[in-house]
């Protein structure tokens, strides 16, 4: 099987147009098309249904496809382990870790560790859904679930409390609740409705709040921490936040101080294969470290 034809294939499928392929791999649309038609003529299958809204794999197609994916994710992470030197890390590492996390904890203190390595190219993606690290969506993971995939190791970093945060502003209004049965009269903030929530029982507030009269009906649902953060600094209601992303603002109240929820494990994610990455070891080392620093 031709690899630049293998290659096209590859880019065309992930696309799902010859223009957008031919825009990644900096080819004309028809260079394209030639490659995949040659392509098809020789292993004598049709790979791509064509529409006019675009293409669609056929059954022959999704089977290469799937093969042709898990070829270039192993060569990337070779790439990768080939491009370490040989005495200082160094080279493209990406990160993945939620939204929250990743933009009030990780990224003030990220400056830190390139200071330490210059050379290490580091991309932080901040997703509260989980990316594929077998397929290199990303190198490694700071999650708030355990790994599911047997091929992924883990390192436990630290474990996450919660507590019930409120603006000044919105408890002179609303009054402070003074236990968890108060709840069911005020606005709470809690996490949208989601097939992957960041970590299981995200809504254990509501199971609180709710008594003899019901739940709570003034509810405002924002999928994502920072987002239901920022909605507690500007008054809107209660909210059952991370301790590390509230304890440090001045501004918020902590609420019904006795009430505590789940303690959500964080952890240290990468493949199995890079294991002796030198760029892993140097970031699982300094997180631990910034970790050990921080009331995380």
């Amino acid at each position: 099987m031709d690899w630049d034809k293998l290659r096209v294939f590859h880019a065309v499928a992930e696309a799902g147009s010859f223009t957008h392929a031919g825009d990644t791999l900096n080819l004309s649309q028809s260079a394209v098309s030639r490659q995949i038609s040659h392509l098809e003529e020789s292993l004598r299958v049709p790979l791509f249904h064509r529409h006019a809204r675009g293409l669609i794999l056929t059954e022959q197609g999704e089977i290469l496809y799937q093969t042709a994916r898990d070829v270039f994710a192993k060569l990337a992470t070779t790439e990768a382990i080939l491009s370490e030197g040989k005495d200082r890390p160094k080279g493209p590492l990406r990160l993945t870790t939620t939204v929250a996390l990743g933009s009030n904890w990780l990224t003030p203190r990220i400056g830190a560790f390139l200071e330490l390595y210059p050379e290490i190219s580091l991309t932080l993606i901040l997703n509260d859904s989980e990316l594929d690290l077998s397929m290199r969506q990303a190198d490694v993971a700071l999650r708030l679930t355990p790994p599911r995939q047997p091929d992924l190791i883990q390192r436990h970093l630290k474990t996450i409390k919660f507590h019930l945060y409120a603006a000044p502003s919105y408890l002179k209004n609303a009054g402070v609740p003074r236990s968890p049965a108060d709840l069911v009269d005020h606005r709470l903030v809690i996490y949208g409705e989601t097939a992957h929530p960041p970590f299981p029982n995200v809504n254990w507030l509501l199971d609180v709040a709710a008594g003899p009269r019901g739940r709570p009906t003034s509810v405002l649902r924002v999928n994502n921490y920072f987002a239901m953060y920022r909605a507690v600094q500007t008054g809107i209601g209660i909210a059952a936040l991370p301790d590390y992303m509230a304890r440090e603002d001045v501004n918020l109240i902590r609420v019904v101080p006795d009430l505590e929820g789940p303690q959500v494990p964080a952890y240290f994610v990468y493949p199995e294969e890079l294991r002796h990455s030198k760029r892993i070891t140097v970031l699982r080392d300094f997180l631990i470290q910034e970790v050990a620093k921080s009331q995380f």
